[in-house]
């Protein structure tokens, strides 16, 4: 059985729970609250050094993590119904639509990162908005714009 440590608000843990209901594949999922640190537990820790989520398991072995990973993962190992294009330019660029939500905008918002503006670099809360709103939102114009002016990009990018 496949099973998944995710987060209810987790973006990384969505992406690999909606390819997992896409592919039909069943799994159970264990959530833990980011907001209240439960990510630093040694219990977590020991399944993931980063702390982050999702941390995913396909029987036996240690815990596959990084939400493009996995997706990978998952596409290798159930290759039905794919989640990517066949024709390999078309391929090519769902990856890159996809890196650019999970590396470049993503990572930005995360708690750890939120924590690290405000309780590190004292930023007050407001600024420390202000900052993710202008990144998060450069990242979904640039995103934008590409899935409305680039060929192939369909019902659902």
């Amino acid at each position: 059985m496949m099973r998944m440590i995710g987060s209810w608000r987790s973006a990384a843990a969505f992406r690999v729970r909606i390819a997992l209901n896409l592919k039909g594949l069943p799994f159970e999922e264990t959530f833990i609250d980011l907001d209240a640190g439960d990510q630093h537990a040694p219990g977590f820790r020991a399944i993931n050094p980063q702390g982050a989520v999702p941390a995913f398991f396909d029987g036996d072995g240690p815990a596959l993590t990084q939400s493009l990973a996995i997706l990978d993962y998952l596409e290798e190992t159930h290759p039905e119904p794919a989640l990517l294009p066949r024709e390999p330019k078309a391929r090519a660029r769902a990856r890159s639509l996809a890196q650019a939500v999970a590396c470049d905008s993503h990572p930005l918002y995360v708690p750890r990162v939120r924590r690290y503006l405000t309780d590190d670099l004292g930023l007050p809360r407001e600024a420390m908005q202000a900052w993710l709103r202008h990144w998060f939102g450069t990242g979904l114009a640039t995103l934008e714009a590409r899935l409305t002016g680039e060929p192939g990009t369909g019902r659902y990018c």
